[in-house]
């Protein structure tokens, strides 16, 4: 049997034909069945007929074409943050702060949007626009504009002293009640815009990438386990020695600690601020101690102390008063943990540069010493002089004006290494100093504190790399503040999601 197309009266039939030979043996055909009309028949209605045929000899062949799917929207990290969100008690506490508000807009959903993006995929406020068509976020309008995100950041910050108390409150199940060691650093946020406004939290200062950039600064407070307690933002010049005191007055105002161990590094010292420290500990009537690293340019000031301290098993201490001759002076202890691998290190790199220094000396001087004998050489006419103004330039430029000694009072050209000077510096090579006023750890528990400090630096990483809080194209300063404590929010589910992590053995991180 075969098909065969018949055409009658303008109009073309398919007809299934059965060929056979009659009793003479001639081929004849016949009709078996006339399937329809050839311009009515659709896919639909020939399709069963095909499989059944197909299925009566033995096959299975499956005519239906592929099964097509509709993209679909992601959901399944927004689900786990959103779940995440409502677990630490966000959702509850912010819709709190944000009840006054006459903004037609749901507030908290806006900036729960702004905190999952920094997450799944950090973007500009347009960009967040273009993510959420891609994605399923609970409770986000189908009509959400980029000015109700703008609205929301203001909103934010018209609430801002309710809503950091409210994540204050949220965490504070979350802090050791009894004893609480803080960590404390900051980092500087670059910002695009030469315009100046009034208030401008964007100013020129030394970048922690390097250079000068117009920048504000972010600072971070979190407990020993990594989890971000709170932040600040200062403007981009600020000292950050003066950032301290306030930042533990808003520690202690909103976590009512028994005991705080503050700390923090070098950046921070000061012999202000930590009678600062001591006296803010009087006014609080509570237990605040500190861990400060001592910045290396004061190594040259307290050297003779500090080499005067043995360190047996890589860690020695001594008591230590800003002012020896006052009794009544607070009484603090410096640590010194020596590291002989780092040492060897650093009098590596810097006899390096000695004898680099050294060579251009010599050449310098086998220059002129030539010239002196007659001996013409190209290029301009050398000088002792000369000779004195670039190599001391060099010298600067290397930051080995300790180790080298110039005599200029001197006609002709020469140098030498200080011996006094490496030596001493040496003898502080590898050497990390520390001041504390905690009396009831010992020394290597106090180092290990300190380094524990480190965590904070990859919690900045986070925030620049996956969260990608910079640059920012912000100028009004709550604009920027708002968007500096979004991402404070992302970094905080993201170090509550990694600790969750951690307690489980998952080998997994979070991506952001």
């Amino acid at each position: 049997m075969y098909t065969r197309i018949t055409t009658t009266g303008g109009r073309s039939y398919l007809q299934i034909v059965e060929a056979y030979r009659d009793d003479n043996g001639k081929p004849r055909q016949k009709v078996v069945a006339t399937i329809g009309r050839l311009d009515e028949l659709t896919d639909k209605k020939v399709a069963p007929l095909i499989h059944g045929l197909q299925r009566a000899v033995g096959r299975e062949e499956k005519l239906a074409k592929p099964i097509a799917y509709d993209s679909a929207k992601a959901f399944g990290d927004l689900f786990a943050l959103t779940e995440l969100w409502g677990e630490l008690g966000f959702s509850r506490a912010f819709r709190r702060c944000f009840r006054r508000s006459r903004r037609a807009i749901d507030v908290e959903v806006i900036i729960r949007t702004l905190v999952f993006n920094r997450l799944a995929n950090p973007d500009s406020k347009l960009g967040v626009l273009r993510w959420l068509e891609g994605v399923a976020m609970p409770q986000v309008p189908d009509d959400i504009s980029h000015n109700h995100l703008l609205r929301a950041m203001d909103t934010l910050m018209d609430h801002v002293e309710s809503v950091e108390q409210a994540v204050c409150d949220q965490l504070r199940p979350l802090l050791d009640q009894s004893l609480s060691v803080v960590f404390y650093d900051l980092t500087t946020i670059r910002v695009h815009s030469d315009r100046e406004i009034e208030d401008d939290l964007r100013a020129y200062g030394r970048s922690k990438e390097g250079g000068i950039a117009r920048q504000f600064v972010l600072g971070v407070v979190q407990i020993a386990d990594g989890l971000p307690l709170m932040h600040t933002v200062h403007q981009g010049n600020v000292s950050e020695v003066s950032t301290l005191k306030p930042m533990l007055e808003r520690v202690l105002k909103r976590f009512a600690v028994q005991r705080m161990i503050v700390v923090a590094d070098r950046g921070l010292l000061s012999l202000d601020n930590v009678d600062e420290l001591h006296k803010l500990a009087l006014e609080e009537k509570r237990n605040l101690d500190f861990i400060l690293a001592v910045p290396a340019r004061r190594y040259g000031e307290w050297a003779d102390t500090i080499i005067d301290i043995d360190t047996p098993d890589g860690i020695g201490e001594r008591l230590w008063r800003k002012d020896n001759d006052d009794e009544k002076s607070p009484e603090y202890r410096l640590i010194v943990a020596y590291d002989a691998e780092r040492a060897r290190e650093q009098q590596k790199e810097r006899r390096a540069r000695l004898d680099g220094l050294t060579q251009l000396g010599e050449e310098l001087g086998a220059k002129l010493d030539a010239q002196d004998q007659g001996k013409s050489a190209r290029g301009r006419k050398a000088t002792d002089r000369g000779a004195y103004a670039r190599f001391s330039q060099r010298v600067r430029e290397a930051h080995m004006t300790r180790f080298i000694d110039l005599d200029y009072d001197a006609d002709l050209f020469s140098f030498s290494e200080n011996e006094a000077a490496i030596k001493k510096a040496e003898a502080l090579d590898g050497k990390l100093v520390l001041i504390t006023s905690v009396k009831d750890m010992k020394p290597k528990q106090i180092v290990q504190r300190y380094k524990a400090l480190a965590d904070i630096e990859r919690g900045f990483r986070v925030l620049k790399s996956d969260i990608e809080i910079g640059p920012v194209y912000h100028r009004l300063p709550d604009r920027i503040r708002a968007h500096a404590l979004i991402c404070f929010l992302a970094l905080v589910l993201h170090r509550v999601l990694r600790m969750r992590l951690k307690a489980t053995g998952s080998t997994h991180s979070p991506k952001s």
